[in-house]
């Protein structure tokens, strides 16, 4: 019995200590919690700077072949034999205004001119005596005293035709030399050779094409245009009766290209846009034109056929904001702050986009910071904490982009 009581006695202490503890932490009062000690949820916290309006001048990227602005097929326009070639009628060869390039045998032309002079003196033989006649019959009806004399007595027909002899034959002068000139084959402008299709003794008629040239005087570079770039650039797309102040007012453009293994620069100006949109791509074509291509101003010659890039200088516009691409969302709105930190979605007019940069224009009466950055969970609302942007960093930025806007790259 002892013994029993030995076994069970702690097991039981322990049973009784347990219910005794469990209804004391029933019957303890639950605390309850302080309304004013809540901890708030943390709020996002965002990079914000302010809106920097800024005076910006765009300008609009293109491509294109560059390509002489006269090019002509040089032809003959009489027939002979080559007897003469020029040491510059060889493709690649420069050439002055008016050199003869080509001489074609002109012996029968001369041959011709002499015959034509002879029958110019005839017929000024024949006009002479015509005059003699006229004078003698106008004596002879004066000494009859017929106060009444026709045409025909007083040789008027006779003599208008020996006048016209004369002309006529003065004509066949003038055409025979024309022939003797035209077997001297030149260009009135200085340029280059580009291909060359007759040699020394060849015989050619006339209509046939003896070389391919070029005027050296100006070349010409095609660029393709969207829409949203013709809005950054004023192209001249009507009739403008002032060419003078036309000329002064067209955009500068800046065309570039590598040239053995060097980047090279070309400075011209947009002279015109083509005379109709594109219907396939609806992109205009606006026409730059270099002059003196090959001139001792430019590092490297612009010839014809080289592939440019090409920035054309456009509009000049005050309160511009440039800012990182990644701060527009859904295409043309930015996140903005108000009084509150909280969100606000702020529509913008976007100018230009570049790969990593956005020119834009915001309402006059906007003001207060731009989120700088992008944040899936932000909406329209949402209180934030505003993390301010480093301002040195910020304006050296702004300093870089604002002096010419310009990125490669550009969007439609």
């Amino acid at each position: 019995m002892t013994h029993l009581k030995r076994l069970y006695l702690p097991a039981t202490i322990l049973v009784i200590g347990t219910v005794v503890i469990g209804a004391i932490m029933a019957t303890k009062p639950t605390p309850q919690a302080d309304p004013d000690k809540l901890a708030e949820p943390p709020k996002a916290q965002v990079t914000v700077a302010p809106i920097v309006k800024q005076q910006v001048q765009l300008s609009a990227q293109s491509q294109g072949t560059v390509k002489a602005k006269r090019k002509i097929d040089l032809i003959s326009q009489v027939s002979g034999v080559v007897t003469s070639v020029s040491e510059q009628m060889w493709a690649g060869q420069f050439f002055n205004a008016y050199q003869v390039l080509l001489q074609i045998d002109d012996r029968d032309y001369q041959a011709a001119l002499t015959r034509a002079k002879y029958q110019l003196k005839q017929a000024q033989r024949m006009l002479a005596e015509e005059k003699g006649r006229a004078r003698q019959a106008k004596q002879q009806w004066r000494d009859l005293g017929n106060k009444e004399a026709n045409q025909l007595f007083l040789r008027q027909p006779q003599l208008a035709e020996a006048q016209a002899q004369v002309l006529s034959a003065q004509a066949s002068v003038e055409l025979a030399q024309l022939d003797v000139d035209r077997t001297r084959i030149s260009v009135p402008f200085a340029g280059r050779v580009e291909k060359v299709m007759v040699n020394i003794g060849q015989y050619v008629s006339a209509g046939n094409v003896l070389a391919k040239v070029y005027s050296t005087q100006a070349v010409e570079v095609r660029l393709p245009l969207t829409d949203s770039q013709l809005a950054l650039i004023d192209l001249p797309l009507r009739q403008v009766s002032d060419l003078k102040k036309l000329n002064q007012d067209l955009p500068q453009v800046k065309l570039s290209a590598i040239v053995a293994g060097e980047m090279q620069f070309w400075q011209g100006i947009i002279t015109r846009a083509e005379a109709y949109v594109e219907s396939q791509s609806r992109m205009y074509y606006a026409i730059a034109e270099v002059e003196q291509p090959f001139s001792k101003q430019y590092a490297a010659p612009l010839t014809p056929g080289l592939f440019v890039n090409a920035e054309i200088t456009g509009k000049t516009l005050n309160n511009v904001v440039v800012l990182p691409r990644e701060t527009v969302v859904k295409r043309s709105n930015l996140y903005t702050l108000n009084q509150h930190n909280e969100i606000q979605l702020q529509p913008v007019t976007v100018l230009r986009r570049s790969k990593q940069q956005v020119w834009l224009t915001l309402p006059d009466e906007q003001h207060g910071n731009i989120v700088m950055e992008k944040h899936a969970i932000l909406t329209p609302g949402m209180a934030v904490e505003p993390l301010i942007a480093d301002k040195s960093q910020q304006h050296k930025e702004a300093k870089d982009e604002v002096a010419v806007a310009q990125a490669q790259g550009d969007e439609s």
